[in-house]
């Protein structure tokens, strides 16, 4: 875990309580992990339904927050009670998974923009002293290339979401700064790039969360997959990094009202991240698949503003990132989901054609 307990500016964290919507998930428990470790009193709010099998326990919520409740943050009543008792906000609760999004639009709605207007009608009635709300680099969209190289985000760029995940970011983040600018209640916006990091899992059916995905393909004697052939760009950023952010974000006075993007400022294809995890196993291969919709082609940060006013850089480098990754696997098999090793279900017609073979 990132060492946070230096940084005089997270004094003011100690003994504050702490609402962390979504906190329950990967990056929402390491950001409970770090505020634990700032001396504040983190209460997680939570579905627990992001993933189809068990991940509470593999993200060890219940051993750092201070109070763990099951619930949803569009349930207006639970909302009231925890922001009423809260002196920062973190939401990061979201249908955060594109492919899934894309899929069920109406789930997407449900949870990011009607949750989103509970949360902020919430805290407007609450003593709140800041909310910090987690946005996405996919805001972006495919932004603008400079020159023959990959897009390089600027926070003050246009907007132009190609998915409905962003787009149900876009209309938050208009949404936060709608609300409570100029009330009592100060806020922040910061938008991830890429996250990775252990003990990330991945989903089915999504071609988000790629180190997992390729990781767990390797240490399984699987194909690593490129979709599109793993020519888009991302900009990785390490999920303890990811979360020393955003817990800065909650206390650095200049950052009141800003956006920032958290993210490296490193260009890296999918390739290069997958050829990164394939040199940790012996012997594996690639296999070429389609580009799923709503892929962006992608690009990295501009940092400088997280440089400016948060005094934040990220510590932890991709190679790095992705060797703890590889390390923490192998020590770590049963955090393989038994969904990922299943063979798919034979459908009549590839029964047919197996039978035919």
């Amino acid at each position: 875990m990132a060492d946070v307990s230096s940084d005089p500016r997270l004094r003011q964290l100690d003994g504050a309580t702490v609402l962390v919507t979504g906190g329950g998930g990967l990056v929402g428990s390491r950001i409970v992990a770090q505020l634990a470790a700032a001396g504040a009193r983190p209460l997680v709010l939570d579905r627990f339904d992001a993933y189809p099998h068990p991940v509470r326990d593999r993200f060890e919520v219940d051993r750092h927050a201070a109070e763990v409740v099951l619930g949803d943050v569009r349930e207006r009543a639970t909302v009231n009670w925890l922001a009423r008792r809260a002196d920062f906000v973190v939401h990061a609760a979201a249908y955060a998974d594109v492919a899934a999004c894309t899929r069920r639009p109406d789930i997407a709605f449900a949870s990011n923009v009607h949750g989103t207007q509970v949360l902020l009608d919430a805290v407007a009635g609450a003593a709140v002293k800041r909310l910090v709300f987690v946005s996405s680099a996919s805001v972006y969209g495919n932004g603008l290339p400079v020159g023959d190289g990959p897009s390089r985000f600027a926070e003050d760029q246009p907007l132009d979401p190609i998915s409905v995940y962003a787009n149900t970011k876009v209309w938050a983040e208009h949404q936060v700064r709608l609300l409570l600018s100029g009330t009592g209640t100060e806020h922040a916006i910061v938008r991830y790039f890429s996250v990775y990091g252990e003990p990330q899992v991945p989903k089915p059916e999504s071609h988000s969360w790629m180190v997992p995905w390729m990781a767990m393909s390797a240490h399984t004697g699987r194909p690593i997959r490129l979709n599109g052939g793993g020519r888009q760009v991302r900009d990785m950023v390490h999920v303890e990094d990811i979360a020393r952010a955003t817990v800065l974000a909650l206390v650095t006075d200049r950052m009141t009202g800003r956006t920032v993007n958290v993210g490296t400022g490193v260009a890296t294809t999918v390739r290069q991240i997958g050829e990164l995890i394939a040199g940790h196993y012996s012997g594996a291969e690639f296999i070429t698949t389609p580009m799923p919709a709503g892929d962006p082609r992608g690009g990295c940060a501009d940092t400088r503003l997280a440089t400016d006013l948060l005094g934040w850089q990220p510590g932890i480098t991709l190679a790095d990132g992705i060797s703890r990754y590889v390390a923490w696997l192998k020590v770590t098999p049963g955090a393989i989901p038994d969904w990922f090793t299943t063979p798919p279900a034979l459908t009549p017609a590839t029964t047919s054609a197996a039978l035919a073979a």
